[in-house]
């Protein structure tokens, strides 16, 4: 009879665990991830001029910072034209100044020295005038006398005024017209200045964010041709996780929801934020290799990870869907 209760109690044991195999295999099976992978999207950066590359600060590969110079073109040809800049916007200044002032201190003394010999000469004929006056009144002098005095002194007079208004028109600058002239060449030639200073920069541009270089086309001492990309990189804020969510869970996946994905080698916890749903389904790309979903209606989706992340374009991923278990 203890044999038999043996094998009872074994029997009932496995009874038991047959049970709670049942109840728990659901959830301890694996959850099903979406297919997908990292993409990028590359920046290609060239110079607007044509020159040899003088200095090349990347390579292949590697990693920059935001701000970091990448590669310099033609340098002589760009401190040529700073420098040109600089002494058109140095003339145009000292022109709009010089607009503003009045005539020379050479200048000033012939006008000082011109209305003094007016006042002097128009003194004497006041004399002049107030003696032939005074013998007209005693009829020394014909009246006609009087009248030549009269009008010897009127012509002083004006001559007088006429140098005064000149020097008076000599200590003013220009005229309000011609000053404003004069400021509108400066302002022009400090904004070609600033233009100059931006096609500098483009011969020597900077990395715009941190990111990892992808190509590099030109080495140091080749010449470039203008517009021809020297150095491809791809942007940390351009790095995407692509992948493709079958029609009947796409209504879950809207722009601004997480998504969780992990990769090989990559650490765990990773996450992105969806920014783009296609509003077109499409059938599982071909380089989708996965059996469960292959020649499914999917819609592909774009979510942005984390700039620290570090992912490498073209690495396969695994989306866990919107609502699996944790």
């Amino acid at each position: 009879m203890k044999p038999q209760r043996i094998v009872v109690a074994i029997l009932a044991l496995l009874a038991l665990l047959f049970l709670a195999w049942l109840l728990l295999a659901p959830d301890g099976r694996e959850v099903e991830t979406l297919s997908g992978y990292v993409e990028g999207e590359t920046l290609y950066l060239a110079s607007p001029v044509a020159g040899s590359v003088a200095e090349l600060g990347v390579r292949r590969g590697q990693r920059v910072a935001a701000g970091q110079r990448l590669f310099v073109v033609a340098p002589g040809q760009r401190e040529a034209q700073g420098e040109q800049a600089r002494a058109d916007v140095e003339a145009a200044q000292a022109l709009a100044e010089d607009a503003r002032k009045g005539q020379r201190p050479v200048e000033l003394g012939i006008l000082e020295a011109e209305r003094e010999a007016a006042a002097a000469a128009a003194r004497e004929t006041r004399i002049q005038l107030d003696r032939t006056a005074a013998l007209v009144r005693r009829g020394i002098f014909a009246r006609v006398r009087l009248d030549d005095a009269r009008a010897a002194h009127e012509t002083t007079a004006a001559r007088l005024t006429a140098a005064t208004r000149r020097l008076e028109a000599a200590r003013l600058g220009q005229r309000e017209d011609e000053i404003r002239a004069a400021d509108a060449r400066a302002a022009l030639a400090r904004a070609r200045q600033s233009e100059t200073a931006e096609r500098i920069d483009d011969m020597a541009p900077r990395a715009p964010s941190a990111g990892r270089i992808e190509e590099v086309f030109y080495q140091r001492g080749e010449w470039a041709a203008a517009n021809q990309p020297i150095v491809a990189m791809i942007p940390d804020g351009r790095v995407r996780v692509r992948f493709f969510v079958p029609q009947a869970q796409v209504a879950a996946y809207r722009p601004g929801r997480r998504v969780r994905f992990r990769c090989d080698g990559c650490p765990a916890g990773l996450e992105a934020a969806i920014a783009f749903v296609s509003p077109r389904p499409e059938f599982t790309p071909p380089i989708i290799y996965s059996r469960e979903s292959r020649d499914r209606l999917v819609f592909m989706v774009e979510a942005l990870p984390a700039a620290d992340a570090q992912l490498v374009p073209g690495l396969p991923v695994d989306v866990i869907p919107i609502g699996a278990d944790r």
